[in-house]
């Protein structure tokens, strides 16, 4: 995840454009930063969106989903104390996000501000859980922000999402490069992103009358839709160059990362189309066998010497994507139709909804393949391991889950989120861990500086953690 700060933080600095709609359009405002204290709203939203990749492309959460698996430095595969600031992630986005909310210079940018912060600060609290939220972002108003629960912090989003789909008007956007300032497709979005954060709280709000379900039909059922198809998806699409696709740059003259043993074997065993895309054979984009792939998964938490010698002796061993999915411009997809209509499909399964589970399910799977070029197999979906049962049948979530764990490859955080929230896919810790329980994270622990700089509020977020500040602590939803 530090490297990913550390490209958004790039972005923020080499970032200086006005009203622009793409990533390599410039205008003509390339100034010394020092020659203005006024920042150019079109900019900041355009800085932010250029390093959503470093949240829907992160590794840490991968490597404790078992998405990935680590060929060189092992640590966090072997679950080495994730002791990491989240400082950096409120001084950067969010509070670039926070400074067009506050300017208002045109009242929907100010919205798709607000659906952006929501979305970050969803991979914050379910990183850590209670974090600030209701008094972050105030500066010098509140330097010591209290932390909020989580349950009040999601609460907090689903309402923010609801408000600000409501709140769309007429006015232009500029420096929108996921959707170019569409309104429509922005509230789709934003429903969507209702859905999937209802959806993550089924272990706490189980009902088919309770919170979680009644925010998710809500948000279903909204006039304004959500994502349905391909063509709708919110996707950042990179132009190469100075701005290149977090995919490419993870092997930009490295290799540390390879799709796991865990996921090939996955894939593997549902004789599943999509591992032609999700395995590449090479690193390497001038290889003559860069656009092949590979399905040579590579074993998860092994110490460093056992892992190398695996790839020594498979040279073909899978690299996250195929080659032409990984291009310096390629695109990483945050939230497609695939996985929102897998998330139907489970709360059809609860009950939550009066949609017909084996549609939204066989849509879901579908729509999947199709995001990645490709068509479903027509034995698939009768495969026993696949096939669902009667809507609330003992075997259904297994499957319901694995699939939607499949769809959002390979966005880590939500493999992580998925098999958190419903044990599936059934998940074997790292055989050579470090930490004292030897088991999956399920939480990163509280920065040090969190205790020096707001330390009352951050020691009180602790007493509130069963087990205290450790990375075997649960967050709320997951209780």
């Amino acid at each position: 995840m530090k490297k990913k700060i550390i490209f958004i933080f790039s972005t923020l600095i080499l970032l200086s454009l006005g009203g622009c709609q793409k990533l390599d359009d410039f205008g003509d405002t390339n100034v010394n930063p020092a020659a203005t204290s006024e920042p150019t709203m079109s900019a900041l939203l355009a800085n932010v969106q250029a390093g959503l990749g470093g949240y829907a492309a992160s590794t840490r959460p991968g490597l404790y989903g078992q998405y990935f698996s680590e060929t060189q430095y092992t640590d966090a595969s072997l679950y080495s104390l994730p002791q990491i600031e989240f400082s950096g992630e409120y001084a950067g986005p969010l509070m670039d996000l926070q400074i067009i909310v506050d300017r208002k210079e045109s009242n929907n940018m100010v919205q798709i501000a607000k659906i952006l912060q929501q979305y970050i600060f969803w991979t914050i609290t379910d990183r850590w859980g209670d974090v600030p939220y209701s008094q972050a972002l105030l500066g010098v108003k509140n330097a010591n922000p209290k932390y909020d629960r989580q349950e009040d912090i999601y609460k907090g989003m689903i309402d923010a999402l609801t408000k600000a789909a409501g709140a769309f008007d007429a006015s232009a956007v500029k420096g929108d490069l996921i959707y170019a300032g569409d309104v429509t497709k922005w509230k789709r979005a934003a429903n969507s992103l209702r859905m999937l954060m209802s959806l993550q709280l089924s272990k706490r709000f189980p009902a088919a009358g309770g919170y979680a379900a009644t925010q998710f039909a809500a948000a279903l059922n909204d006039p304004a839709g959500y994502i349905q198809n391909n063509t709708q998806n919110m996707t950042l699409n990179y132009p190469g160059g100075n701005f290149k696709s977090t995919w490419f740059a993870l092997y930009n003259g490295r290799k540390d990362y390879g799709e796991s043993k865990t996921m090939t074997d996955l894939m593997g065993s549902l004789n599943d189309g999509r591992q032609k895309a999700f395995g590449g054979a090479t690193q390497d984009q001038a290889a003559g066998n860069a656009l092949e792939s590979s399905n040579v998964g590579v074993p998860f938490g092994l110490v460093r010497a056992k892992v190398e010698a695996f790839t020594s002796a498979n040279s073909n061993w899978a690299r996250i994507l195929r080659g032409d999915f990984r291009k310096e411009n390629g695109s990483i997809v945050v939230i497609s139709a695939g996985q929102i209509a897998l998330a139907r499909a489970e709360a059809a399964n609860y009950g939550w909804t009066s949609e017909s589970l084996p549609t939204a399910y066989s849509l879901g799977i579908a729509l999947s393949y199709e995001q990645w070029g490709l068509k479903v197999a027509t034995d698939y979906l009768g495969q026993a391991s696949v096939a669902l049962d009667a809507p609330g049948a003992a075997g259904n979530l297994k499957k319901i889950a694995t699939q939607r764990y499949i769809a959002h490859y390979p966005d880590g955080m939500q493999a992580w989120n998925i098999w958190r929230k419903t044990g599936f896919p059934e998940l074997t810790p790292a055989p050579d861990a470090t930490n004292a329980s030897k088991q999956i994270p399920r939480r990163y622990t509280y920065g040090s500086t969190e205790f020096t700089s707001n330390k009352a509020n951050a020691e009180a977020a602790v007493a509130a953690l069963t087990g205290g500040d450790t990375q075997d602590a649960k967050v709320w939803w997951n209780n």
